[in-house]
């Protein structure tokens, strides 16, 4: 049976990136351990702070060997204890708003499959408390370099830099004035007051 609807699916099922290959719908989702994470519409804000940081982030990158992707872009991601690579094994599809990946092999035409090196993900009402303990605990395990949450509403921005015992340091608090220095790519610097402020 074609599935066009989320409303066809068992918000409590478990699903493989097989499954999600087959979904005809428009809403947005991502799989999170094979969990149904549906994805707020993004606000005028959040769009406007995502165009801005794609700019700064696309233009810095234009002329380096790394790759910057802007969401819908998906990132399959396994499991820590997974090393099977059939889609039936996938249980983890995430659509970052951007990220950047260094290592060109993991790019595919479907997207990115292993850990993007930098993933930055902007807060929409409705996910916050998904991208500040689920994706935090997610990227974590999946050892992603580098993760910034951007909260339109309060302008700050979360910094977590992964640690040699492969934990996330205490983040990083940037407020909506300050410059972001970036730690695995420090010629990468971002104003937050722009950003926020043309966002």
């Amino acid at each position: 049976m074609e599935i066009t609807s989320i409303a066809q699916l068992d918000i409590n099922g478990r699903y493989s990136y097989a499954d999600y290959l087959r979904w005809k719908f428009e809403e947005s989702v991502e799989l999170i351990k094979g969990r149904l994470m549906p994805m707020p519409t993004p606000t005028r804000k959040h769009q406007g702070i995502s165009w801005q940081l794609t700019l700064k982030i696309g233009n810095h990158f234009k002329q380096h060997t790394c790759r910057a992707y802007a969401a819908p872009f998906d990132v399959r991601l396994l499991d820590r204890h997974c090393s099977a690579i059939a889609n039936q094994d996938i249980h983890t599809v995430v659509q970052p708003d951007l990220c950047i990946i260094c290592d060109i092999d993991k790019l595919d035409d479907k997207g990115c499959f292993g850990a993007p090196d930098l993933v930055v993900e902007i807060l929409s009402p409705g996910n916050s408390a998904k991208e500040m303990r689920i994706k935090k605990e997610l990227y974590e395990e999946n050892s992603i370099r580098e993760y910034w949450i951007i909260d339109p509403d309060r302008e700050t921005a979360h910094q977590f830099c992964l640690m040699d015992k492969g934990v996330y340091a205490p983040p990083v608090i940037y407020i909506h004035d300050d410059t972001l220095n970036c730690a695995i790519f420090p010629d990468l610097q971002i104003d937050l007051l722009e950003v926020f402020e043309r966002g």
